[in-house]
């Protein structure tokens, strides 16, 4: 299957690495040009046990690919995954600009149908709005598109993250 991860921190390089140890074609965007760069090299830029390895494996093997560009990862996926950073801001809400930046990005680029899963920590109510936003933008370019946004919830820890991707104590799917 044809994947994208949007982000290419803690969550979405995990995710992004272990789909592809599966056998999965998977491209993994971030808008820091220099962290995909690293990462084009294989150098990964947190430290979980096993994931440097397995991002240099998956990058021999051509099954990961990392880009700043977002039309790429856009047309790419069949499943996009959203896993940016949602920082809290001052007043303590989630700052959701990175997350609504990702649903500009499918509404400027995508045609086919697509699967959009939310692996972001955000607020709940934020995979409706996130299909208000893009159906919105659509609407004003004058396009359509079918589409479908889930919620998978990380429950990742640090050390055994790539474990507890690979194999879950617990899924949680919601739409």
């Amino acid at each position: 299957m044809k994947i994208s991860v949007f982000g290419s921190g803690y969550v979405g390089l995990v995710q992004a690495t272990v789909l592809a140890e599966v056998g999965h074609d998977v491209v993994c965007m971030d808008i820091d040009q220099a962290k995909i760069d690293q990462l084009r090299l294989g150098q990964v830029h947190i430290y979980e046990p096993g994931l440097a390895n397995l991002v240099r494996e998956n990058l021999d093997h051509k099954r990961l690919l990392f880009t700043t560009d977002e039309q790429l990862a856009v047309e790419h996926a069949e499943v996009l995954f959203i896993a940016v950073g949602t920082p809290s801001r001052e007043d303590g809400s989630a700052d959701l600009s990175g997350f609504f930046a990702v649903g500009d990005a499918i509404a400027r680029h995508r045609c086919e149908p697509l699967i959009i899963v939310e692996k972001s920590t955000v607020p709940v109510g934020s995979g409706d709005a996130l299909r208000g936003h893009i159906d919105k933008a659509l609407r004003q370019a004058g396009r359509l598109l079918q589409f479908d946004v889930v919620s998978n919830p990380e429950f990742l820890k640090e050390g055994s993250a790539v474990n507890d991707c690979r194999r879950p104590d617990r899924i949680v799917i919601g739409c």
